[in-house]
């Protein structure tokens, strides 16, 4: 179903061996695999067609190969604000065991120490909706999970914990538009793959 309004695509990176075994990766820069590769190459058979005013990507290697490799590198705008939630002191650590010794530990609750908090990363998403809000037209934003969920809860008005109600595969598309005018933010296409 397409919009007369503009849409914001966003793309999760691919596969790497930290999400893959379900550690946090956060600032840490790592390649992604050869089934990452793949999947990031098969993104763009999905946004064939598809015209963008604006193409960006986060920093990390993760996310601008995944752009890369789907086909839109050469247009693309690293953006700083569009990193990875900085998680501290959980960088690379599973939350299996993190609970182990923080029972009840939650990620868009407590944040993480020496990193950032959910109203971190939501100033930070704050800012790239300003971004895209200015432009007219459809933009393409490649990054990573937990940042683009708290993207989503804050495109729709709700507070960044809200992203934790939203999950995000790696390699998948979502889409962000309007309903029946510029006042109504939706989800209009969630974690398809």
């Amino acid at each position: 179903m397409s919009s007369a309004y503009p849409e914001i695509y966003l793309v999760r990176h691919g596969e790497t061996e930290w999400s893959a075994s379900g550690k946090h990766t956060g600032r840490t820069d790592i390649p992604l695999t050869a089934a990452g590769e793949a999947a990031a190459r098969g993104v763009a058979d999905r946004l064939k067609g598809l015209s963008f005013e604006a193409v960006w990507s986060s920093p990390s290697q993760r996310a601008f190969n995944t752009c890369t490799l789907a086909g839109f590198g050469s247009a693309a705008v690293k953006k700083d604000d569009l990193q990875e939630w900085d998680y501290g002191a959980y960088e690379g650590v599973r939350t299996k065991e993190i609970l182990a010794k923080r029972p009840g530990w939650q990620l868009f609750r407590d944040g993480c120490p020496g990193g950032e908090t959910a109203a971190d990363v939501g100033a930070r998403a704050d800012t790239i909706i300003a971004g895209m809000r200015a432009i007219e037209g459809n933009v393409l934003v490649f990054s990573s999970s937990h940042f683009l969920r708290v993207l989503a809860a804050r495109w729709l008005g709700l507070p960044p914990e809200g992203g934790a109600h939203f999950v995000l595969d790696t390699a998948s598309i979502s889409i962000l538009g309007y309903e029946h005018d510029l006042t109504e933010p939706v989800i209009r296409k969630w974690n398809q793959k």
